[in-house]
């Protein structure tokens, strides 16, 4: 699921014109898949594993934070716990199932806006695969 997930975004992000760093956590927040496209910038390997870590850890998408961890903020300095590695910049998003969070993705490579676009391509994927699954339409996705 993972490896299709990765597919997914990869395909919406090269619709976009954007070269994404694309990570998935499972529900512990632990790296599952990652994939680099071309031309990707380095920088974005380490805030999409973060994003993706990020969505699972506070059980939000990272767009959330973003606006409340402004200075003045109600979660202002959030960044800043966990060894820094709260990462409150849009594109991470959690992966849920039956009302509980499975796992996360997080996206670096665009605008905030166009990593959360491109995150949220997998995220309906995920939901459409599971819907399916759970009415017997396909055995196949696991």
């Amino acid at each position: 699921m993972a490896k299709q997930l990765l597919a997914v975004a990869e395909q919406k992000a090269r619709q976009m014109g954007l070269a994404c760093d694309i990570a998935i956590v499972d529900a512990g927040a632990n790296l599952v898949a990652f994939h680099r496209m071309d031309h990707a910038r380095i920088a974005g390997i380490e805030i999409a594993k973060g994003k993706a870590w990020t969505s699972v850890a506070m059980q939000m998408p990272t767009a959330n934070l973003a606006q409340s961890a402004l200075p003045g903020g109600p979660t202002y300095g959030i960044n800043t716990t966990n060894q820094g590695r709260l990462t409150v910049l849009g594109g991470g998003i959690p992966l849920v199932r039956d009302g509980m969070i499975v796992g996360g993705i997080g996206v670096s490579g665009g605008t905030s806006a166009q990593d959360i676009e491109v995150a949220t391509a997998a995220v309906q994927a995920f939901a459409a695969a599971h819907t399916h699954h759970s009415t017997g339409a396909s055995r196949t996705i696991r």
